[in-house]
Protein backbone atom coordinates (compact mmCIF):
# COMPACT_ATOMS: atom_id res chain seq x y z
CA UNK A 1 0.00 0.00 0.00
CA UNK A 2 1.36 3.43 -0.95
CA UNK A 3 0.76 5.96 1.80
CA UNK A 4 -0.48 9.44 1.02
CA UNK A 5 2.39 11.89 1.12
CA UNK A 6 0.38 14.33 3.21
CA UNK A 7 1.30 15.69 6.63
CA UNK A 8 -2.27 16.24 7.84
CA UNK A 9 -3.32 12.73 6.84
CA UNK A 10 -0.44 11.24 8.79
CA UNK A 11 -1.06 13.41 11.84
CA UNK A 12 -4.75 12.52 11.74
CA UNK A 13 -3.97 8.81 11.45
CA UNK A 14 -1.61 9.01 14.42
CA UNK A 15 -3.90 11.08 16.63
CA UNK A 16 -6.94 9.01 15.69
CA UNK A 17 -5.20 5.85 16.95
CA UNK A 18 -3.97 7.56 20.12
CA UNK A 19 -7.54 8.62 20.93
CA UNK A 20 -8.62 4.99 20.81
CA UNK A 21 -10.24 5.05 17.38
CA UNK A 22 -9.74 3.21 14.08
CA UNK A 23 -7.91 5.14 11.36
CA UNK A 24 -7.46 3.97 7.76
CA UNK A 25 -4.29 2.07 8.70
CA UNK A 26 -2.13 1.20 11.69
CA UNK A 27 0.25 4.15 12.22
CA UNK A 28 3.97 3.43 12.11
CA UNK A 29 5.90 5.49 14.67
CA UNK A 30 9.50 4.36 15.25
CA UNK A 31 11.39 5.49 18.33
CA UNK A 32 14.66 5.17 16.44
CA UNK A 33 17.69 6.58 18.27
CA UNK A 34 21.15 5.35 17.23
CA UNK A 35 19.39 3.28 14.56
CA UNK A 36 18.99 6.55 12.67
CA UNK A 37 22.80 6.78 12.61
CA UNK A 38 23.11 3.22 11.29
CA UNK A 39 20.57 3.86 8.53
CA UNK A 40 22.34 7.07 7.44
CA UNK A 41 25.95 5.82 7.76
CA UNK A 42 26.88 7.86 10.84
CA UNK A 43 28.60 6.83 14.08
CA UNK A 44 27.07 6.94 17.54
CA UNK A 45 29.61 9.60 18.44
CA UNK A 46 28.50 11.89 15.61
CA UNK A 47 24.76 11.82 16.42
CA UNK A 48 25.33 12.08 20.17
CA UNK A 49 28.05 14.70 20.24
CA UNK A 50 26.61 16.98 17.53
CA UNK A 51 22.84 17.32 17.66
CA UNK A 52 22.85 18.81 14.15
CA UNK A 53 24.11 15.45 12.89
CA UNK A 54 21.31 13.75 14.84
CA UNK A 55 18.74 16.09 13.27
CA UNK A 56 20.14 15.36 9.81
CA UNK A 57 20.02 11.62 10.46
CA UNK A 58 16.36 11.74 11.48
CA UNK A 59 15.42 13.94 8.52
CA UNK A 60 17.17 11.60 6.09
CA UNK A 61 15.58 8.54 7.70
CA UNK A 62 12.12 10.12 7.42
CA UNK A 63 12.70 10.70 3.72
CA UNK A 64 13.70 7.05 3.26
CA UNK A 65 10.40 5.86 4.75
CA UNK A 66 6.88 7.22 5.17
CA UNK A 67 6.50 7.38 8.93
CA UNK A 68 3.27 8.58 10.50
CA UNK A 69 5.26 10.26 13.26
CA UNK A 70 8.85 10.43 14.46
CA UNK A 71 10.86 12.03 17.26
CA UNK A 72 13.00 14.93 15.96
CA UNK A 73 15.99 13.46 17.83
CA UNK A 74 15.46 10.23 19.74
CA UNK A 75 19.12 10.10 20.80
CA UNK A 76 18.07 13.28 22.61
CA UNK A 77 20.96 13.74 25.03
CA UNK A 78 23.39 16.19 23.45
CA UNK A 79 26.77 15.47 24.96
CA UNK A 80 28.03 18.88 23.94
CA UNK A 81 25.80 20.16 26.75
CA UNK A 82 26.73 17.46 29.24
CA UNK A 83 30.42 18.03 28.50
CA UNK A 84 30.05 21.80 28.96
CA UNK A 85 28.61 21.15 32.42
CA UNK A 86 31.06 18.37 33.21
CA UNK A 87 28.31 15.95 34.23
CA UNK A 88 29.68 12.88 35.98
CA UNK A 89 26.86 10.50 35.20
CA UNK A 90 27.44 10.22 31.44
CA UNK A 91 29.76 8.11 29.36
CA UNK A 92 30.24 10.08 26.12
CA UNK A 93 30.85 8.13 22.87
CA UNK A 94 34.35 8.73 21.61
CA UNK A 95 35.55 10.02 25.00
CA UNK A 96 34.43 7.75 27.85
CA UNK A 97 33.14 4.84 25.75
CA UNK A 98 33.95 3.68 22.20
CA UNK A 99 32.72 5.90 19.36
CA UNK A 100 30.48 3.07 18.08
CA UNK A 101 28.72 2.73 21.46
CA UNK A 102 25.62 4.62 22.58
CA UNK A 103 26.05 7.04 25.47
CA UNK A 104 25.89 5.46 28.92
CA UNK A 105 24.35 6.49 32.23
CA UNK A 106 26.70 5.89 35.16
CA UNK A 107 24.93 5.05 38.42
CA UNK A 108 26.53 6.68 41.48
CA UNK A 109 27.95 4.29 44.11
CA UNK A 110 25.78 3.83 47.19
CA UNK A 111 28.31 5.54 49.48
CA UNK A 112 28.74 8.53 47.17
CA UNK A 113 25.23 9.29 45.92
CA UNK A 114 24.41 12.74 44.58
CA UNK A 115 21.98 13.17 47.48
CA UNK A 116 22.89 11.84 50.93
CA UNK A 117 20.59 9.89 53.21
CA UNK A 118 20.36 12.75 55.74
CA UNK A 119 19.37 15.39 53.16
CA UNK A 120 15.71 14.53 52.64
CA UNK A 121 14.51 17.47 54.72
CA UNK A 122 16.51 19.92 52.61
CA UNK A 123 15.07 18.48 49.41
CA UNK A 124 11.52 18.51 50.78
CA UNK A 125 11.83 22.07 52.09
CA UNK A 126 12.91 23.61 48.75
CA UNK A 127 13.56 21.20 45.86
CA UNK A 128 14.77 23.85 43.40
CA UNK A 129 17.23 25.36 45.88
CA UNK A 130 18.51 21.88 46.75
CA UNK A 131 19.15 21.10 43.10
CA UNK A 132 21.12 24.30 42.55
CA UNK A 133 23.02 24.41 45.84
CA UNK A 134 23.69 20.72 46.53
CA UNK A 135 22.91 18.46 43.60
CA UNK A 136 24.43 20.44 40.72
CA UNK A 137 27.90 20.90 42.32
CA UNK A 138 27.98 17.15 43.02
CA UNK A 139 27.01 15.98 39.54
CA UNK A 140 29.34 18.46 37.83
CA UNK A 141 33.13 18.26 37.68
CA UNK A 142 33.25 22.01 37.09
CA UNK A 143 30.47 23.87 38.87
CA UNK A 144 30.93 24.99 42.47
CA UNK A 145 34.64 24.34 42.65
CA UNK A 146 36.37 26.75 45.04
CA UNK A 147 39.71 26.46 43.24
CA UNK A 148 38.57 27.83 39.87
CA UNK A 149 35.65 30.24 40.14
CA UNK A 150 36.04 31.33 36.51
CA UNK A 151 35.74 27.74 35.20
CA UNK A 152 32.74 27.18 37.45
CA UNK A 153 30.92 30.31 36.25
CA UNK A 154 31.75 29.57 32.63
CA UNK A 155 30.46 26.00 32.92
CA UNK A 156 27.11 27.19 34.28
CA UNK A 157 26.70 29.85 31.61
CA UNK A 158 27.81 27.50 28.82
CA UNK A 159 25.40 24.82 30.01
CA UNK A 160 22.44 27.19 30.23
CA UNK A 161 23.15 28.77 26.85
CA UNK A 162 23.68 25.33 25.29
CA UNK A 163 20.33 24.11 26.60
CA UNK A 164 18.57 27.20 25.26
CA UNK A 165 20.22 26.82 21.83
CA UNK A 166 19.43 23.10 21.69
CA UNK A 167 15.79 23.42 22.72
CA UNK A 168 15.22 26.37 20.38
CA UNK A 169 16.48 24.27 17.47
CA UNK A 170 13.71 21.68 17.90
CA UNK A 171 11.14 24.03 16.38
CA UNK A 172 13.15 24.35 13.19
CA UNK A 173 13.71 20.59 13.12
CA UNK A 174 9.97 19.92 13.46
CA UNK A 175 9.28 22.36 10.62
CA UNK A 176 11.93 20.62 8.51
CA UNK A 177 10.38 17.19 9.06
CA UNK A 178 6.99 18.61 8.10
CA UNK A 179 8.15 20.38 4.93
CA UNK A 180 10.74 17.90 3.64
CA UNK A 181 9.30 14.55 4.71
CA UNK A 182 5.66 15.34 5.62
CA UNK A 183 6.34 13.72 9.01
CA UNK A 184 4.63 14.87 12.24
CA UNK A 185 6.42 14.85 15.59
CA UNK A 186 5.60 11.88 17.81
CA UNK A 187 5.78 13.44 21.29
CA UNK A 188 6.13 16.81 23.00
CA UNK A 189 7.15 17.31 26.59
CA UNK A 190 8.80 15.17 29.22
CA UNK A 191 7.72 13.65 32.52
CA UNK A 192 9.25 11.19 34.96
CA UNK A 193 7.87 9.79 38.18
CA UNK A 194 9.05 11.42 41.42
CA UNK A 195 10.15 7.99 42.66
CA UNK A 196 12.20 7.48 39.49
CA UNK A 197 13.90 10.84 39.92
CA UNK A 198 15.07 9.77 43.38
CA UNK A 199 16.30 6.45 42.02
CA UNK A 200 17.90 7.77 38.83
CA UNK A 201 19.50 11.07 39.72
CA UNK A 202 19.47 11.68 43.47
CA UNK A 203 19.84 8.69 45.80
CA UNK A 204 20.61 6.04 43.20
CA UNK A 205 18.69 2.76 43.15
CA UNK A 206 20.69 1.12 45.95
CA UNK A 207 20.44 4.15 48.19
CA UNK A 208 16.71 4.45 47.61
CA UNK A 209 16.24 0.75 48.33
CA UNK A 210 17.80 1.20 51.76
CA UNK A 211 15.76 4.36 52.35
CA UNK A 212 12.55 2.42 51.77
CA UNK A 213 13.49 0.27 54.77
CA UNK A 214 14.90 2.99 57.00
CA UNK A 215 12.89 6.15 56.16
CA UNK A 216 9.93 5.35 53.87
CA UNK A 217 7.94 8.32 55.17
CA UNK A 218 10.73 10.70 54.11
CA UNK A 219 10.81 9.10 50.65
CA UNK A 220 7.06 9.68 50.27
CA UNK A 221 7.35 13.30 51.39
CA UNK A 222 10.18 13.79 48.92
CA UNK A 223 8.08 12.32 46.10
CA UNK A 224 5.26 14.68 47.02
CA UNK A 225 7.65 17.63 47.10
CA UNK A 226 9.01 16.79 43.65
CA UNK A 227 5.56 16.21 42.11
CA UNK A 228 4.43 19.81 41.40
CA UNK A 229 7.76 20.65 39.78
CA UNK A 230 7.66 17.59 37.53
CA UNK A 231 4.04 18.34 36.63
CA UNK A 232 4.95 21.94 35.81
CA UNK A 233 7.80 20.92 33.49
CA UNK A 234 5.59 18.35 31.78
CA UNK A 235 2.96 21.00 31.05
CA UNK A 236 5.40 23.74 30.06
CA UNK A 237 7.19 21.46 27.59
CA UNK A 238 4.01 19.91 26.14
CA UNK A 239 2.29 20.51 22.81
CA UNK A 240 0.08 23.62 23.20
CA UNK A 241 -2.42 22.20 20.71
CA UNK A 242 -2.87 19.07 22.82
CA UNK A 243 -2.41 16.80 19.80
CA UNK A 244 0.82 15.09 20.86
CA UNK A 245 1.37 13.17 24.09
CA UNK A 246 3.79 14.02 26.88
CA UNK A 247 6.53 11.39 27.05
CA UNK A 248 6.60 9.56 30.40
CA UNK A 249 9.75 7.45 30.71
CA UNK A 250 9.07 4.73 33.31
CA UNK A 251 12.08 3.17 35.04
CA UNK A 252 12.16 1.82 38.61
CA UNK A 253 8.52 1.38 39.61
CA UNK A 254 7.93 -2.15 38.30
CA UNK A 255 9.02 -5.60 39.38
CA UNK A 256 11.67 -6.65 40.23
CA UNK A 257 12.76 -3.17 41.34
CA UNK A 258 9.95 -2.61 43.87
CA UNK A 259 7.18 -4.61 45.49
CA UNK A 260 3.47 -4.15 44.80
CA UNK A 261 3.11 -2.31 48.09
CA UNK A 262 5.85 0.22 47.25
CA UNK A 263 4.35 0.75 43.81
CA UNK A 264 1.02 1.69 45.35
CA UNK A 265 2.26 3.69 48.33
CA UNK A 266 5.07 5.68 46.71
CA UNK A 267 5.13 5.33 42.92
CA UNK A 268 1.52 5.32 41.77
CA UNK A 269 0.21 7.58 44.53
CA UNK A 270 2.39 10.43 43.23
CA UNK A 271 2.12 9.65 39.50
CA UNK A 272 -1.63 9.20 39.10
CA UNK A 273 -2.58 12.76 40.22
CA UNK A 274 -0.09 14.25 37.77
CA UNK A 275 -1.36 12.20 34.82
CA UNK A 276 -4.92 13.17 35.76
CA UNK A 277 -3.84 16.81 35.85
CA UNK A 278 -2.35 16.42 32.38
CA UNK A 279 -5.65 14.95 31.17
CA UNK A 280 -7.66 17.81 32.69
CA UNK A 281 -5.38 20.21 30.77
CA UNK A 282 -6.06 18.35 27.51
CA UNK A 283 -2.80 16.39 27.37
CA UNK A 284 -2.39 12.67 26.81
CA UNK A 285 0.56 10.91 28.42
CA UNK A 286 2.64 8.28 26.64
CA UNK A 287 3.40 5.61 29.24
CA UNK A 288 6.73 4.36 27.89
CA UNK A 289 6.71 1.32 30.16
CA UNK A 290 10.33 0.15 30.09
CA UNK A 291 10.50 -3.33 31.58
CA UNK A 292 7.51 -5.48 32.52
CA UNK A 293 4.64 -3.60 34.20
CA UNK A 294 2.12 -6.44 33.90
CA UNK A 295 1.52 -6.52 37.66
CA UNK A 296 0.21 -2.94 37.56
CA UNK A 297 -2.11 -2.94 34.55
CA UNK A 298 -5.22 -2.81 36.72
CA UNK A 299 -3.88 0.27 38.46
CA UNK A 300 -3.48 1.97 35.10
CA UNK A 301 -7.14 1.19 34.38
CA UNK A 302 -8.01 3.67 37.13
CA UNK A 303 -7.15 6.49 34.73
CA UNK A 304 -9.90 7.97 32.53
CA UNK A 305 -10.41 6.66 29.01
CA UNK A 306 -7.85 7.92 26.46
CA UNK A 307 -5.78 9.64 29.14
CA UNK A 308 -2.73 7.62 28.14
CA UNK A 309 -1.08 5.71 25.32
CA UNK A 310 0.46 2.57 26.78
CA UNK A 311 3.74 1.39 25.23
CA UNK A 312 4.61 -2.30 25.67
CA UNK A 313 8.22 -3.35 26.28
CA UNK A 314 8.77 -6.63 28.15
CA UNK A 315 5.14 -7.33 28.93
CA UNK A 316 2.94 -9.76 27.04
CA UNK A 317 1.29 -7.50 24.48
CA UNK A 318 -1.75 -9.78 24.17
CA UNK A 319 -2.34 -9.59 27.92
CA UNK A 320 -1.84 -5.83 27.87
CA UNK A 321 -4.36 -5.52 25.06
CA UNK A 322 -6.90 -7.68 26.90
CA UNK A 323 -6.53 -5.57 30.05
CA UNK A 324 -6.13 -2.04 28.68
CA UNK A 325 -7.17 -2.15 25.04
CA UNK A 326 -10.77 -1.08 25.69
CA UNK A 327 -9.59 2.12 27.42
CA UNK A 328 -6.27 3.15 25.87
CA UNK A 329 -4.26 3.03 22.68
CA UNK A 330 -1.44 0.45 22.74
CA UNK A 331 1.91 0.88 21.02
CA UNK A 332 5.10 -1.10 20.53
CA UNK A 333 5.52 -4.75 21.42
CA UNK A 334 7.80 -5.85 18.56
CA UNK A 335 10.73 -7.27 20.58
CA UNK A 336 14.05 -5.47 20.24
CA UNK A 337 15.85 -8.76 20.74
CA UNK A 338 14.13 -10.15 17.66
CA UNK A 339 14.88 -6.98 15.67
CA UNK A 340 18.54 -7.19 16.69
CA UNK A 341 19.22 -10.92 16.49
CA UNK A 342 16.27 -12.53 14.72
CA UNK A 343 15.68 -13.23 11.05
CA UNK A 344 13.50 -11.10 8.77
CA UNK A 345 11.05 -14.00 8.63
CA UNK A 346 10.74 -14.03 12.43
CA UNK A 347 10.18 -10.28 12.54
CA UNK A 348 7.54 -10.47 9.84
CA UNK A 349 5.69 -13.25 11.66
CA UNK A 350 5.78 -11.30 14.94
CA UNK A 351 4.40 -8.16 13.29
CA UNK A 352 1.64 -10.07 11.51
CA UNK A 353 0.61 -11.67 14.81
CA UNK A 354 0.29 -8.25 16.48
CA UNK A 355 -1.56 -6.77 13.51
CA UNK A 356 -4.06 -9.62 13.45
CA UNK A 357 -4.76 -9.52 17.20
CA UNK A 358 -3.90 -6.39 19.18
CA UNK A 359 -4.38 -4.04 16.23
CA UNK A 360 -7.50 -5.54 14.72
CA UNK A 361 -9.95 -2.99 16.20
CA UNK A 362 -7.76 0.09 15.92
CA UNK A 363 -6.08 2.00 18.76
CA UNK A 364 -2.67 0.49 18.07
CA UNK A 365 0.61 2.08 16.88
CA UNK A 366 3.38 -0.13 15.51
CA UNK A 367 6.85 0.31 16.99
CA UNK A 368 9.61 -1.71 18.59
CA UNK A 369 9.25 -2.63 22.24
CA UNK A 370 12.05 -0.26 23.30
CA UNK A 371 14.08 2.59 21.86
CA UNK A 372 16.00 1.31 18.86
CA UNK A 373 19.74 1.73 19.17
CA UNK A 374 22.56 0.65 16.87
CA UNK A 375 22.19 -3.08 17.56
CA UNK A 376 19.00 -3.22 15.46
CA UNK A 377 19.51 -4.82 12.05
CA UNK A 378 18.42 -2.40 9.30
CA UNK A 379 16.91 -5.26 7.29
CA UNK A 380 14.73 -6.28 10.25
CA UNK A 381 13.59 -2.72 10.80
CA UNK A 382 12.61 -2.48 7.13
CA UNK A 383 10.63 -5.72 7.43
CA UNK A 384 8.71 -4.33 10.42
CA UNK A 385 7.89 -1.20 8.43
CA UNK A 386 6.94 -3.07 5.25
CA UNK A 387 4.74 -5.54 7.15
CA UNK A 388 2.83 -2.69 8.76
CA UNK A 389 2.32 -1.05 5.36
CA UNK A 390 1.20 -4.32 3.77
CA UNK A 391 -1.09 -5.77 6.44
CA UNK A 392 -2.04 -2.77 8.58
CA UNK A 393 -5.00 -1.40 6.61
CA UNK A 394 -8.50 -1.28 8.13
CA UNK A 395 -11.69 -1.92 6.24
CA UNK A 396 -13.96 1.03 6.81
CA UNK A 397 -11.39 3.02 8.76
CA UNK A 398 -10.57 6.58 7.83
CA UNK A 399 -7.87 9.06 8.82
CA UNK A 400 -10.39 11.83 8.16
CA UNK A 401 -9.74 15.20 9.72
CA UNK A 402 -7.28 15.77 12.54
CA UNK A 403 -9.16 14.77 15.68
CA UNK A 404 -9.95 17.31 18.37
CA UNK A 405 -7.47 17.44 21.23
CA UNK A 406 -8.09 15.58 24.45
CA UNK A 407 -9.60 18.71 26.01
CA UNK A 408 -12.78 17.81 24.18
CA UNK A 409 -13.25 14.82 26.49
CA UNK A 410 -15.27 15.07 29.65
CA UNK A 411 -12.96 14.77 32.66
CA UNK A 412 -15.32 16.53 35.06
CA UNK A 413 -15.57 13.40 37.18
CA UNK A 414 -11.87 13.54 38.06
CA UNK A 415 -11.15 14.37 41.66
CA UNK A 416 -9.32 17.58 42.46
CA UNK A 417 -5.55 17.59 42.57
CA UNK A 418 -3.94 16.05 45.62
CA UNK A 419 -2.84 18.52 48.28
CA UNK A 420 0.80 17.94 47.47
CA UNK A 421 0.26 18.85 43.81
CA UNK A 422 -1.57 22.14 44.37
CA UNK A 423 -1.08 24.52 41.43
CA UNK A 424 1.79 23.23 39.26
CA UNK A 425 2.50 26.67 37.78
CA UNK A 426 3.54 27.93 41.21
CA UNK A 427 6.54 25.58 41.06
CA UNK A 428 8.05 27.69 38.26
CA UNK A 429 8.66 30.57 40.68
CA UNK A 430 11.54 29.79 43.04
CA UNK A 431 11.57 33.24 44.61
CA UNK A 432 8.30 35.14 44.85
CA UNK A 433 8.18 38.75 43.70
CA UNK A 434 6.94 40.13 47.07
CA UNK A 435 9.96 38.56 48.78
CA UNK A 436 12.31 39.97 46.16
CA UNK A 437 10.83 43.46 46.63
CA UNK A 438 10.96 43.29 50.40
CA UNK A 439 14.48 41.96 50.83
CA UNK A 440 15.95 44.37 48.27
CA UNK A 441 13.87 47.39 49.36
CA UNK A 442 12.61 47.95 45.83
CA UNK A 443 10.47 51.06 45.44
CA UNK A 444 7.94 50.38 42.68
CA UNK A 445 6.67 53.62 41.15
CA UNK A 446 4.99 52.10 38.12
CA UNK A 447 2.98 49.00 37.23
CA UNK A 448 3.77 46.46 39.93
CA UNK A 449 1.83 43.71 38.15
CA UNK A 450 4.00 44.15 35.06
CA UNK A 451 7.14 43.95 37.17
CA UNK A 452 5.93 40.74 38.78
CA UNK A 453 4.99 39.25 35.40
CA UNK A 454 8.48 39.78 33.98
CA UNK A 455 10.12 38.65 37.22
CA UNK A 456 8.15 35.41 37.08
CA UNK A 457 9.15 34.94 33.45
CA UNK A 458 12.80 35.04 34.45
CA UNK A 459 12.14 32.71 37.36
CA UNK A 460 10.56 30.27 34.93
CA UNK A 461 13.72 30.21 32.83
CA UNK A 462 15.86 29.54 35.89
CA UNK A 463 13.68 26.71 37.13
CA UNK A 464 13.30 25.25 33.63
CA UNK A 465 17.08 24.93 33.33
CA UNK A 466 17.70 22.96 36.51
CA UNK A 467 14.60 20.76 36.25
CA UNK A 468 15.21 19.97 32.59
CA UNK A 469 18.79 19.12 33.49
CA UNK A 470 17.47 16.72 36.11
CA UNK A 471 14.86 15.20 33.78
CA UNK A 472 16.40 15.22 30.34
CA UNK A 473 20.17 15.16 30.55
Amino acid sequence: MKMSNDYNARLSRYVCAMRGQKPDRVPFRPFAAELSATLTKRSCQRVTHDYREAFDAVAEMCEMFEFDAAVPNMVYVWTGLTQALGLKYYGIPGIDVPAATAFQYIEPPEDDAFMHEDEYDALIDDPTAFLYETWLPRVSRKIGGAKDRFASDMALVKGAMAMQMYFDSFGAQAARLKSDAQTPCAIAGIFKAPFDILADKLRGYLGLTMDMFERPEKVLKACEALAPHLCDIGLRSSDPSGMLPIGFWMHRGCKPFVSDGVFESHYWSTVKPIVEEFAKRGRQTLFYAEGDWSAHLNSFRELPDAAIVYHVDKGDILKVSETLGDKFCISGGVPNVKLAFGTPQEVRAECKKILSTVAQNGAYIMDASAIMQNEIKPENFKVMYETCMEFGSYAGGSAGQVRAPLAGRDFAALEGAQNFLKTPEAAAVARAWPKEKSENNLNINGDDALCEKIWNLGEGLGTMFIWQLLLSF
